[in-house]
Parts: structure tokens; C-alpha cells; sequence
């Protein structure tokens, strides 16, 4: 496994590639291994991000474990830059529950990429797994201009 470590406004974080696809981004882990084309592309289209300039990423991702992660990634995909979806909104989606989409988005090995972030309870902002928390998750919303629900 190639890993590279990036500052961010958010803190460092350190993304992981395998087998030419992106599979993990870690607040504050060590390195492993050596760097990759695809993640100095990644770490590019990151400063990006960060910068205001990159509203979506275009990056090889490992495929998710399972059906349920598989549905949640790409219901969590179709949420715009800048937009936000609850829980329950993704669960109907998915065919599955709210707590259900919560432990995906937990789950998630690709956060800011695959944007867990833009997803909210009904009310308030929610947990983040990320950084510091819902700190994060706010900075990210506010980076993007999203209204909370």
C-alpha cells in the first residue's frame, strides 16, 4: 500500500492507494510505503477542493465491501457541492433506515471525496467521523456554502 501525507485547513491527512485506486484518507496517520502518481493527483484535486476551485473529484476508488455500503457511496455521491440530504432522505433512497445510512457514513474510508459530510439528521448538524468532529463536518458545509436543513 503508497501513502502521501497533505496539510489541509482541516489537518493532515494522509491518503492511502492500492492497486491504482484510492481506498483510504486518515486524519493524522503515518505513512506507509511510498507515493503514487494517483495520489500526488489526489492530493492535487485536495488543494483544490480546499482552495474553492474543485467542486467534484475525478479518482479511481476502491469499491465498497459490501451492497449496503455500495448503495450508501453512491447515494452519498448524487449529493451535490454545496447541498445536503438527511439521513432519513438517503434511507429512502437506499431502502434501507436512517441509522443504517449513519453507520455507512461513519464507515466512510474516502471522506471529503465521497461527501458523508453534506449528510445531516433531520435536525442540527450530526456526528462526523473526521478531524475534529462536528467541527469538521461544519467547516467542510461552510467551505461549500451549503444551508443547513
Amino acid at each position: 500500500m503508497n501513502s502521501m501525507q497533505i496539510m489541509t485547513p482541516i489537518g493532515r491527512l494522509t491518503l492511502m492507494e492500492s492497486g491504482g485506486q484510492l481506498v483510504q484518507i486518515r486524519w493524522r496517520d503515518p505513512m506507509v510505503g511510498d507515493t503514487s502518481p494517483l495520489l500526488v493527483e489526489a492530493a492535487r484535486q485536495l488543494t483544490a477542493y480546499f482552495a474553492g476551485h474543485l467542486r467534484s473529484f475525478d479518482l479511481p476508488l476502491a469499491s465498497p465491501a459490501s451492497p449496503a455500503a455500495n448503495a450508501a457511496r453512491s447515494a452519498i455521491m448524487n449529493v451535490g457541492y454545496g447541498r445536503t440530504q438527511t439521513y432519513g432522505e438517503l434511507a429512502v433512497q437506499t431502502g434501507t433506515n436512517p441509522r443504517e445510512v449513519g453507520q455507512q457514513c461513519g464507515a466512510n474510508p474516502l471522506p471529503i471525496i465521497v461527501p458523508c459530510h453534506r449528510i445531516l439528521p433531520a435536525n442540527g448538524l450530526g456526528y462526523y467521523s473526521g478531524g475534529d468532529g462536528p467541527q469538521t463536518k461544519a467547516w467542510l458545509l461552510a467551505l461549500e456554502g451549503a444551508v443547513l436543513l
